[in-house]
């Protein structure tokens, strides 16, 4: 009976620990990035999109989100939009810093990932492929969901 008990719980942990793996994100020394999802294009002519990713550091040092790449487009920075005197701003903001044991959620209306010269729009239900470089990390890739044109990470 006791032997049972520990090969089921045994069993539990093993599948516990591919469901983890398995799931939507990357890790790279201590850095982990979850919820990465683009948003479609609005139209065939749509030469810009936007893309987000929660950043967190498990590590024991501080760490900075230097840059990010795709092959989707030509240029992709990391920029932050804000409300100023009752308008809407975004700007880019160049690196962003990751504290350790911290968390960072890129989102409509805050942080995300500007692409620009996109190579094609970004349809729903595709995936794209990012780089996100990091101080000491180093580079992660990530494959993120292309959602629909309002996507806020759920659909």
């Amino acid at each position: 009976m006791r032997r049972t008990l520990i090969d089921f719980l045994a069993a539990i942990s093993l599948t516990l620990a591919a469901i983890l793996a398995l799931a939507s994100g990357a890790d790279a020394s201590g850095v982990m990035v979850t919820k990465a999802y683009a948003r479609a294009s609005a139209s065939a002519a749509s030469t810009s999109g936007a893309a987000y990713v929660s950043l967190m550091n498990h590590g024991a040092e501080d760490d900075r989100l230097l840059s990010v790449s795709t092959p989707a487009a030509k240029t992709a920075e990391i920029h932050k939009s804000e409300i100023v005197d009752g308008v809407m701003k975004m700007d880019p903001v160049g690196a962003l810093d990751l504290p350790s044991h911290g968390m960072l959620e890129m989102k409509p209306g805050g942080y995300h990932i500007m692409l620009m010269g996109l190579t094609q729009p970004l349809k729903k239900g595709e995936e794209i492929e990012m780089t996100l470089t990091f101080e000491k990390a180093g580079e992660v890739k990530v494959k993120m969901p292309v959602g629909g044109v309002a996507a806020g990470g759920t659909d």
